[in-house]
């Protein structure tokens, strides 16, 4: 029997720490990639930052929820340090957030079934708990059951502390020195990565994600 993965569309991950560009190159190949054939783009993160932002937004409770939401996500990281499961309610939150981006992983498999080649705006890692768009809990506890098919190749967008804080000037600068820290130490796998510098001018870093994206999909029999 054929292996599933082989004979699938490719699922092209787009990975880096935030500022590095990810979205922009991911619409850019999404447009381009559909000279190859049918492509939708999923976007796999865990969005837990962007909704926490937009709450933190609203008038009048915004200030207190942003620190009633900061203060339970301590709890969690408490927690997952002293291998203890985290309190209901912030467990509940973890709950839904996973909840959410199974449903978004589901669609894409869809579609990747349907023949569309993929292209993921992050996507999920099982290296560091906690950490790009990884889970929250350890993947390597007794009776987990994380799975993540491997991407056919990922696109790792890699840039200075400097860059990604003039890029993201709302999110604290230790946050992303921290993520920064991680993002070379992810294996997605043992899939094939790519690593560009997207510190770089936008169009050198497109045709470079273009580049790879082209043999990738040449290997595969796409013109």
């Amino acid at each position: 029997m054929p292996d599933e993965q082989a004979v699938l569309p490719p699922l092209i991950a787009i990975v880096g720490c935030d500022g590095s560009g990810k979205s922009t190159v991911s619409e850019e190949l999404l447009a381009w990639i559909a000279g190859y054939g049918p492509v939708s783009m999923a976007h796999l993160g865990k969005q837990q930052g962007n909704t926490g932002r937009w709450f933190a937004g609203l008038p009048l409770v915004g200030s207190w929820f942003e620190r009633f939401i900061g203060k339970k996500a301590s709890t969690v990281h408490k927690s997952r340090d002293k291998n203890k499961a985290p309190d209901f309610l912030p467990a509940l939150v973890m709950y839904a957030f996973a909840v959410r981006r199974v449903r978004r992983y589901r669609r894409m498999m869809a579609l990747r079934k349907r023949g569309h080649i993929i292209i993921a705006d992050r996507y999920p890692q099982l290296d560091v708990p906690s950490a790009s768009d990884g889970p929250d809990l350890s993947v390597d506890a007794k009776g987990s059951r994380f799975v993540c098919h491997r991407p056919d190749l990922v696109i790792r967008l890699n840039v200075d502390v400097d860059t990604a804080f003039a890029r993201k000037p709302d999110h604290p600068r230790e946050t992303l020195k921290r993520k920064l820290e991680i993002i070379p130490r992810l294996t997605f796998g043992g899939a094939p990565i790519v690593d560009i510098d997207a510190s770089q001018p936008l169009d050198v870093v497109v045709a470079t994600a273009k580049a790879a994206v082209n043999r990738a999909l040449t290997e595969r029999g796409y013109q």
